[in-house]
This record gives C-alpha cells, structure tokens and sequence, in this order.
C-alpha cells in the first residue's frame, strides 16, 4: 500500500467517481490512475468503487470506511511533512489564507503588514472567493486558515473561531431622502432600490431574514461580491447600499453617507475556520492572533481539543 494509491482515491472520490478530473488535478494519466486503484483493491481483497463497464459508478460499503481511513492518513502525513518543514527551515515556507473580498480588502491589510514585517521568510497567499470555496480550501489542504462570516459554521470538519463581529450600514448619496428618515426601518428602505451583496457573501442571509420576519419585500435591483463596486453605483444613483460598515470610509467615500443599520440588520461574526485534525504552524498561530487577539494559542489548541473557544472569552 503506498501513500499516492491513498491520494488516488480520495481524489477520485472527491471528483464525484470522473478519473479524468482526478488525473487532471493530480497531474498524472487517467490508465495510471486506474491500474494503481486495482493494484490496491486487489491486495486489499475488497473493491472500493462499483463499475458500471469502464466508469465509477458508487462508493462500496468498505470503500467508504477505507475512503474516511485514507483520508486520516493523508492528513497525518501531511502534518508530518509540516512538522519537519517547520524545525528544519525555521521561519521559512508559505501560509494561504483563504477569505473573501471584504475581509481582504478591509480587515486583514494592517494584520497582512505586520505579520510580513514579523516573518520575512514566510511567504504569505491571499485567495479570495466565496465562502464555500474558502471552506473547500482549508478541508482540501489548498488553504491553511479559512477566514468568512458566512457558510463555514456549515462544515463540520472545520473548526471554527469566532473572531470578531461587525454590522451593517446604509450608504446614500449627499441629499437623499432616507437620511431624512428619523429613524430608518425596513419599510424606509424597502421604497428604495436596493444594492447589496451576493447572497453568499458579508451577512447577506442576516439581510434577507431580517426583511423576510418583517414581512417587507425588499426592491435588490444589483447584487455585487465587492463593497467597492456597491459604493460605485450608489454614487450613479442606481439605488440605496447595504454595506459592511468596515467599508465605508467618511473620507475615502466623499459624496455617499452611512446610516447605522445594526438595529435593523443585527451583528454578524467574522470566524476563522481550521481543518480537523491539521498540524498548525508556528506562524499560523502568530497570523491568528494578530487578526484576532483573544484567539492566542492556547485558545486555538483548546478548540482543537473539542472545546470552544467563545466559552473562555467575550467577543
């Protein structure tokens, strides 16, 4: 049994039985592939996947177990080569952070600045996308932190952090009627259109709920990923913004103005998300506690452990 007929299946699996896509992704031949599952299948004495001709149809009863052992597997001897990277080249290598666009663009760059300044020799990776692809990231080893407000509560084999928490605000141009209102309401703004953000990104499910218990229907004539872009065609005058409030800048944003809409909207938390199971890197550990202070290390390995974090501190 060698490691690579492990990654095999799992990758094959991971890619809904399509060899090709397996092949592709690990950069090998799609006959390679196959010969190694047999290869393994056969000392194993129990097939792993069901054949329907030449093609994968299912997953086995054993396959399934072998599947979730080869996984463990894989990630152990993931965190071996990491531990021996770590204490042979002391701060050197790299460290991904999976997160969206506002996290990116507003909350990480003086966290980013510092941790540079701290660990020259670690090169740092920012791969931005929505929260389900951030959460596919960290489970799949692409990314070694996943930072989100929305979706990665959803996976349970990624431990969560909570971080930070945050509201939104509404923008309008200098002279609009809604910063008349004395007191803004969903009503208010429901006689608006609306631009705000896709409903996978920055608290948009909290959004659609809060109008949703309302009972208000809301006018979304644009929906964007990016607050830059949603600040933009509020000043062309397209409609009211629902913004993070961390994105809006009284002087950067001349000619829009905020409106707190935390006791319309609530509060949302930033989390960071951790596979199960991972090795975390010294600088992994530094990276978290800049971005999030109360999260030091003894924090992080108690959530590692199977305790929560927010039980021992206040966000």
């Amino acid at each position: 049994m060698k490691l690579q007929q492990l990654r095999y299946i799992v990758e094959v699996e991971r890619r809904g039985l399509n060899v090709s896509e397996a092949a592709e992704a690990l950069y090998t031949s799609q006959p390679g592939i196959s010969k190694q599952i047999r290869l393994l299948e056969d000392e194993l004495g129990v097939s792993i996947f069901e054949r329907g001709g030449k093609r994968l149809t299912a997953v086995t009863e054993p396959g399934r177990a072998i599947l979730e052992m080869a996984r463990r597997m894989l990630r152990d001897a993931e965190n071996i080569r990491r531990v021996g990277e770590e204490h042979a080249g002391g701060e050197s290598g790299s460290l991904v952070i999976a997160t969206t666009h506002t996290q990116a663009r507003y909350a990480l760059p003086v966290v980013v600045k510092k941790f540079v300044d701290r660990h020259p020799q670690v090169r740092l990776s920012l791969h931005q996308g929505h929260p389900a692809q951030i959460a596919e990231w960290a489970l799949q080893g692409e990314a070694d932190i996943a930072i989100a407000t929305e979706a990665l509560d959803q996976y349970p084999q990624l431990v969560m952090l909570p971080c930070y928490q945050w509201v939104h605000c509404v923008i309008a141009p200098d002279g609009h009627p809604i910063l008349d209102e004395k007191s803004l309401s969903l009503a208010a703004l429901a006689r608006w259109p609306l631009i705000t953000y896709d409903p996978a990104f920055a608290g948009r499910s909290r959004i659609n709920k809060a109008f949703e218990l309302a009972q208000v229907e809301p006018n979304v004539v644009l929906t964007a990923i990016d607050a830059d872009v949603i600040k933009t065609y509020v000043s062309l005058g397209l409609g009211l913004g629902i913004i993070a409030r961390m994105a809006y800048d009284p002087q950067r944003d001349s000619g829009l103005q905020a409106l707190s809409a935390e006791h319309l909207f609530g509060s949302n938390t930033t989390r960071i998300g951790l596979r199960r199971g991972t090795h975390v890197r010294r600088c992994a550990y530094d990276f978290i506690e800049l971005f999030a202070p109360q999260l030091t290390r003894r924090a992080v390995d108690m959530a590692l452990a199977g305790a929560r974090p927010d039980e021992e501190y206040q966000l």
